[in-house]
């Protein structure tokens, strides 16, 4: 192939490069429900969802993935192209980009020429459609067409075809005979030029045949069509358009394959052959209710992009029954809150503004990965509960689930099925009352968590008595008083987190109060606050807090990190304050995260943090912050956008989920939490093949206790390696490293050789319990 040929000419490049492949740690989890754009290609149907690509072959009916975690950049994309002659699939995206992905090829290929262009403005460099001529393409774009040679992987001219050369949008270009056709939109008509003219770049090449706004203009055999705003599709004869017809919705995409006109409207495909006769019309489906946005054909099936069931299947003979066409995945990409168990996630997105503003509402459903497969439970199924958010997993039944509404009170769900809503009306939930409207009924709830005894607590805005608990086995709620803190509860408009700690007490971020802790005391209630800049609280809004293995708080606000090392005295000192994590950099010490948003904060088993922030993407820190173990970013990693909302940890499989406004992806951290003893404790791979990469992939021994010494000897009895909880933590460049729940060991002795051939023990002996337990392992190299 030609991608082989270049290989050498790209790597030479400086506006192409090759993304990373991030398939080993990482997986993505999008939503292939909405389609942008459906194209054929090489006996497959490629499929643009709003960030993602899946491909359908249409003679096994396999379903392959393309996402961020195989090197996509993860925006928005605009439209796609498949080059048969090249075995390529080009992807534009509404920001400029260009990606290329090759057949048979792990890699893809950046392009950045548009999207780094300075004199183009951002909002114009958008990818509109692709058109193949021999060996280019042309690339319509809102700022004209630029030329790209498929050939050699460079861009040649870009031609401004406005007057006097000025920008304009093109939305579709089209090749008949010597000559190519451009579809221009905001009045400017159908512009044509002489193919063979090497002079395409001066405007005074190009002719306007026609004025008016268009949206497409496609060649099919030797007839041109175009479609405008205006509803209608022209046949443009010797160069003047003749009506053919007008729809009754506005036309969406236009293509041309095996000499047949596919036109797309919201609730319907026409597709004509080349003298415009109607061979099939599909309309939208009572069973599948829903608007169309794209489609496309081979000899025998209509293939159909939709906004909610991903790409549609109906035969063109008969157009009347469906068939769903995508990949498991969550209903949207616009995951809010998530919460994670073993094997399974649940993920919900209907939000609030950082101001804790629901509106407009967002009547979403919710979605549930369950041992690998994706359930989801539309909004109609949810009693109509709005802007869900916070989810609680009751850790006595996990089949029990509480979700919280920033507008209408609390869902159950039990066994996946949504059970009951509590409100106003059945429960101790409060709606809020507003001065000018008593009427009006608000239930504003968001941060909700179980505590050790199984209570559900949450916390409601606008309200006098905010803290709520619900007992599931008694359904009796009690609530608790805030106002002698919160004179005024509409001078609060949210809370964003709730933790409990051993003694009870309930830290709660909020938003104008900063950190609030309560603790009932007996029925002697303890209500206190940090909040002031005396305090070293940097701001008031307080969105994160997450109590560590050590029961330090760590704060998230939105103009940095705090953390309250001593938490076990915090209402009888009066001076308590917060303490900001002070690293050095380059010599230089600096407060880490200065001025971030943070967004969340998890702790993972082996006390280590994952922090979230609005627009610098997802830190690792070590226990104490003063390592950066990771920053994943979307330039270093498969984040497909660098503002996080939420991270939830299954700690028994050492997965961390993360959610991006632009969707869900997931990495194998290998992180667990410890056990309580070392009844399950086991090692892998074992027996040690010789193509197993020892050094660099590590034997893991799993379902360690929390405070365990680990000795690793060879059968006659020699140490080869030895580690202890809290001392040989990971990252640290340690051979034997213990990180919470599971160690690593990278086959290497005390000398820093790989061992040879044999067997092998790992000798546990936990430092607390002072059971023991040996393990034998397998090596052959």
């Amino acid at each position: 192939m030609l991608k082989k040929t270049f290989s050498l000419f790209i790597l030479l490049l400086p506006l192409l490069h090759f993304a990373q492949d991030f398939s080993a740690l990482w997986e993505g989890h999008f939503s292939y429900f909405n389609i942008k754009d459906v194209i054929p290609g090489n006996n497959k149907i490629y499929a643009a969802a709003e960030n993602a690509i899946f491909s359908y072959d249409t003679d096994t009916n396999d379903i392959e993935k393309l996402t961020t975690v195989n090197g996509l950049s993860g925006e928005s994309i605009s439209t796609i192209y498949y080059s048969t002659t090249y075995e390529l699939l080009i992807i534009g995206y509404e920001n400029g980009l260009i990606e290329i992905a090759f057949d048979n090829d792990d890699k893809i290929l950046t392009v950045v020429d548009i999207i780094d262009k300075p004199t183009i403005p951002s909002i114009d460099k958008r990818i509109n459609h692709f058109n193949s001529y021999n060996n280019v393409i042309y690339i319509s774009t809102n700022f004209g067409i630029s030329v790209f040679d498929l050939e050699r992987l460079e861009f040649g001219d870009t031609y401004f075809i406005g007057n006097s050369g000025a920008q304009l949008q093109v939305k579709q270009t089209a090749i008949k005979g010597d000559y190519i056709y451009a579809a221009c939109s905001n009045g400017n008509g159908i512009k044509k030029a002489q193919i063979s003219n090497p002079n395409l770049i001066d405007f005074r090449n190009w002719q306007t045949i026609t004025t008016g706004s268009f949206l497409s203009v496609e060649y099919v055999e030797n007839a041109l069509y175009a479609v405008n705003t205006g509803r209608r599709i022209f046949e443009i004869v010797n160069d003047v358009p003749v009506t053919r017809f007008t729809y009754n919705d506005a036309p969406l995409h236009t293509n041309s394959v095996n000499n047949r006109l596919t036109v797309t409207t919201k609730n319907d495909v026409f597709v004509y052959d080349a003298a415009f006769n109607l061979i099939v019309q599909a309309t939208v489906s009572t069973d599948f209710p829903t608007v169309f946005t794209s489609a496309t054909s081979d000899s025998e099936f209509l293939y159909i992009g939709t906004k909610n069931f991903g790409v549609l299947k109906t035969a063109i003979a008969n157009p009347v029954n469906y068939g769903e066409i995508h990949p498991d995945g969550p209903l949207l990409n616009t995951p809010f809150s998530i919460q994670a168990g073993t094997n399974k996630v649940w993920v919900s997105f209907g939000d609030y503004t950082s101001r804790y503003v629901p509106s407009p509402v967002r009547p979403y459903g919710l979605s549930k990965l369950d041992d690998e497969l994706w359930r989801n439970i539309p909004y109609d199924s949810l009693f109509n509960l709005r802007n869900l958010n916070n989810i609680a997993i009751n850790p006595f039944n996990p089949q029990q689930v509480f979700v919280s509404s920033f507008q209408d009170g609390l869902l159950e769900i039990l066994d996946d099925i949504p059970t009951n809503r509590f409100d106003q009306t059945n429960s101790g939930l409060e709606s809020y009352a507003l001065p000018t409207d008593p009427n009006a009924i608000g239930l504003r709830l968001s941060g909700s968590v179980f505590d050790r005894d199984g209570l559900l607590w949450s916390m409601t805005a606008i309200i006098d008595k905010p803290l709520k608990s619900y007992n599931p086995n008694t359904d009796q709620w009690q609530s608790y008083d805030f106002s002698s803190l919160i004179p005024d509860p509409f001078g609060n408009l949210g809370f964003s987190d709730l933790v409990i700690d051993n003694n009870s007490t309930k830290w709660i971020g909020s938003y104008n109060y900063g950190l609030i802790v309560y603790n009932e005391n007996s029925g002697t209630p303890l209500l206190k606050n940090i909040r002031e800049k005396e305090e070293n609280m940097p701001t008031t809004r307080t969105w994160a807090v997450a109590l560590d293995k050590r029961n330090q708080l760590w704060i998230g606000t939105e103009s940095g990190l705090r953390v309250l090392y001593n938490t076990s005295d915090f209402f009888t000192n009066d001076n308590a304050t917060v303490e900001e994590i002070i690293i050095l950099e380059d010599g230089i010490a600096k407060e880490l995260l200065f001025q971030q948003f943070v967004t969340d904060i998890k702790v993972d088993g082996s006390n280590n943090k994952w922090i979230a922030t609005a627009d610098s993407g997802l830190f690792y820190f070590s226990s104490d912050g003063q390592q950066t173990i990771y920053h994943f970013t979307t330039d270093n990693s498969p984040l497909p956008s660098n503002t996080v909302n939420d991270v939830a940890i299954d700690d028994v499989n050492g997965i961390v989920y993360i959610a991006t406004s632009k969707g869900l992806v997931s990495f194998r951290s290998g992180s667990s939490d410890p056990l309580e003893d070392l009844t399950n404790t086991f090692a892998y791979p074992n027996p040690v093949r010789p193509n197993f990469n020892i050094v660099d992939e590590k034997v893991k021994i799993k379902d360690l206790s929390e405070n365990v010494n680990i000795k690793i000897t060879d059968i006659e009895g020699n140490l080869v390696a030895e580690a202890q909880s809290r001392t040989n933590q990971r990252y640290n460049g340690f051979n034997l490293e213990i990180d919470g729940g599971t160690a690593y060991w990278n086959g290497k002795n005390l000398a820093n050789n790989i061992v040879a051939s044999g067997v092998y023990l790992v000798m546990l002996s936990d430092l607390d319990t002072f059971e023991t337990r040996i393990i034998k392992l397998m090596v052959v190299r």
